[in-house]
């Protein structure tokens, strides 16, 4: 590597004008080799004692921000390596220094990664190198011989998708493991609300209880709650251990990464329900620090940063050329979005994961979002997103060779928390939004332009706490007699800010006689939900169906075409404190596996209908089978049960119930001030 640095750096300073390594007389080849050698070996050093102080040193500036001042940084520290060149002989302008600096980190890293795959015992001496130094650090030089557990999200990844995908050679790391025998593979059905917030919290903490979408109102405090806002997120993981008394699946020695909840791990990097402390304490964006502190990772996923967003560029040119359909907008700065979730977040992730496996950690959870975001703009079966299930499949195959050489056994499950159907928007096909057709059906007068909605994507909150800002700010409101119509997915909310109670059908036609007839005979519109006085919670269709739905089954009435266990779903979201006044769902073709999204989406998740609703969990053979072989995995709070029963099949993490009871205020010690207050602090 020094050799390839002493090469590089001759061969810029004979390109560069503004950069030299002899006198101002002329020096032999020789002499500008050794000056080379000189300046490589000095800048090789200084980046390896001197980034870390630097990056500890700039904690307090938001990760993006970081990102951008490490190429400043580096070629700072290349002026200091050839101003410790003897005689004077090293000479570069600083703007020229910055490029120097990034190309020399850029071909350390290049040179490092050939000669490990080159060489497998090179490789493992380095990852044991890695691992000797995580447990001097730690004080730990002895692991259980038990097996740890990490678990991978590959968030929105459906179980049609990651067959077709292992199938056709699009993700050979996970073909291999199913064709031979070495892992299972399982789908299981989401809740109505399938969608990050709603899974992942059921998955990690065990109660998804009163998440009724991606966004609802909560009319005993007047406040919008949001998955993805940072406040929001602790407030809902403060809620799930006050429900279930335990800490979470990651309690003892867990760790969680890039995840919306911690889980109960005190090793966190990247997660959102810790993003809106603040304090020498919070460690939400420390994952970001601990990648960058090596400049070589710095250069590299920058530029594949930038050619991520010149990537999305292209395709979309692409797609708007040929007339693709369905199809979004795909401008502004989306592609800067695209690109954080696809290579900083999961390059930062990935790292944080194999640190964890050199740190003999007994269980880690980590989320992937990127194929999640590009499938809500590409489609759930573009090329697009192929592309990125290709890429995700490497990580997969890095972090299972990590695991060879971790100081204990590791077991690989990889899961999704949700699906994603295709289809068009409802306002592409209507020409108005949801809130627009609430309103028309409540004789309010309805918007010329439609307002775009908010996409949901988890990649946003992740920028957006990066940048320390508001993930999501809440809906605007309007009158107090005015609905509050929001939308998840396919699914859609309509509440009545001015009535403390959920509305019966009796108000609602009371108030609004023709609102509740509109959107259930709308051919975009699936069914409703309402409570009636007379007859409890019903399920409402199109030419005046109406199904209590205590009787509710299903392949019938106006779930008939949502498939097995959509009824159960509705069942136990009418049974949630803050279900809204009216649940929207939208119409849903069986044949083609489409659904109308409220949101500015092709390939959407939130509601019941298609792809949405069926994830997958893919767990070693040497575990027990997720549920028996006649049986049906049900539910982000039975897939927790399932993880649970894994780590103390494995000896792992150990969670006793009375000892989650106990520690339970310490782990989900957030913090929470009032929801008014939160918004101000976020």
């Amino acid at each position: 590597m020094w050799a390839a640095g002493t090469l590089t750096m001759m061969v810029l300073a004979g390109i560069l004008p503004d950069f030299q390594l002899q006198s101002d007389d002329g020096d032999s080849l020789t002499r500008v080799a050794f000056t080379a050698a000189l300046g490589a070996g000095a800048f090789a050093v200084l980046s390896a004692l001197v980034w870390p102080v630097l990056v500890r040193a700039l904690l307090l500036v938001p990760a993006l921000v970081l990102g951008l001042v490490v190429f400043f940084l580096n070629g700072l520290v290349l002026l200091i390596a050839l101003h410790l060149i003897p005689d004077g002989r090293g000479e570069v302008s600083p703007e020229t220094a910055v490029v120097v600096a990034a190309v020399m980190s850029a071909v350390a890293s290049a040179t490092g990664g050939a000669l490990a795959v080159r060489d497998d015992d090179a490789y493992r001496r380095r990852l044991y190198r890695l691992a000797d130094r995580r447990r001097r650090k730690d004080g730990t030089d002895a692991f259980p011989p038990t097996p740890g557990t990490v678990f991978l999200q590959l968030d929105g990844v459906g179980h049609e998708v990651l067959l077709r995908a292992a199938r056709d050679g699009v993700m050979p790391t996970v073909g291999g493991w199913l064709r031979d025998g070495g892992h299972r593979l399982t789908p299981w059905r989401t809740d109505w609300s399938s969608q990050t917030g709603a899974s992942q919290l059921g998955i990690l903490h065990g109660s998804n209880h009163d998440i009724p979408a991606f966004r609802w109102y909560e009319k005993d405090t007047g406040e919008i709650q949001v998955s993805n806002r940072p406040t929001s997120a602790a407030e809902l993981q403060r809620r799930a251990v006050e429900h279930t008394g335990d800490g979470g699946l990651l309690t003892v020695d867990g760790a969680s990464r890039g995840n919306l909840f911690s889980g109960g791990a005190e090793e966190v990097a990247l997660v959102l329900s810790v993003a809106a402390r603040r304090g020498k304490e919070n460690r939400s964006r420390a994952g970001y620090f601990a990648y960058f502190c090596d400049p070589a990772n710095a250069v590299r996923t920058a530029l594949s940063f930038f050619a991520e967003v010149g990537r999305e560029i292209g395709q979309s040119t692409r797609a708007r050329l040929q007339r693709r359909r369905p199809r979004i907008g795909r401008g502004g700065l989306y592609p800067f979005v695209r690109a954080f979730a696809t290579v900083v977040e999961r390059d930062v992730v990935v790292a944080a994961v194999i640190g964890d496996l050199l740190a003999g950690r007994s269980a880690v959870y980590a989320d992937l979002v990127a194929y999640d975001e590009v499938a809500h703009h590409s489609g759930p079966f573009s090329r697009d997103a192929e592309k990125v299930l290709a890429r995700l499949d490497r990580s997969l195959a890095l972090i299972a060779k990590v695991t060879e050489h971790a100081p204990r056994p590791y077991r690989v499950v990889v899961l999704s928390d949700h699906g994603q159907s295709p289809g068009e928007t409802f306002r592409a096909r209507y020409g108005l939004t949801l809130q627009d057709l609430v309103r028309a059906g409540c004789g309010l007068p309805v918007p010329r332009k439609a307002q775009r909605t908010h996409s949901g994507a988890e990649a946003r909150s992740a920028v957006r706490a990066a940048l320390r800002r508001p993930v999501e700010e809440s809906p605007r409101k309007g009158r107090r007699h005015e609905p509050v119509v929001l939308a998840s997915g396919n699914l859609g909310l309509v509440s009545f800010p001015d009535v403390d109670h959920r509305m019966s059908r009796e108000e609602i036609d009371s108030r609004h006689p023709a609102l509740l007839a509109t959107l259930a005979n709308h051919p975009g519109i699936g069914f409703l939900l309402v409570r009636s006085e007379e007859h409890g919670a019903v399920v409402l269709g199109a030419r005046g169906a109406q199904v209590p739905i205590d009787e509710l089954a299903d392949g019938q009435g106006p779930l008939a075409d949502f498939g097995p266990g959509a009824a159960d779903a509705v069942r136990r979201t009418d049974s949630f404190p803050h279900t809204a006044d009216i649940m929207v769902n939208s119409w849903y073709d069986p044949v083609d596996g489409e659904v109308l999204a409220f949101e500015e989406q092709i390939g959407s998740h939130g509601g019941l209908g298609g792809a949405q609703a069926r994830p997958f969990l893919l767990s070693p053979a040497a575990l027990s089978p997720p549920v028996p072989d006649d049986g049906d995995l049900v539910g982000a709070e039975q897939v927790h049960q399932v993880l649970r029963r894994w780590l103390r099949e494995g000896n792992g993490p150990q969670i006793p119930l009375e000892n989650s009871r106990r520690r339970a205020p310490d782990v989900a010690s957030f913090a929470v001030a009032p929801a008014k207050a939160q918004d101000e602090t976020a």
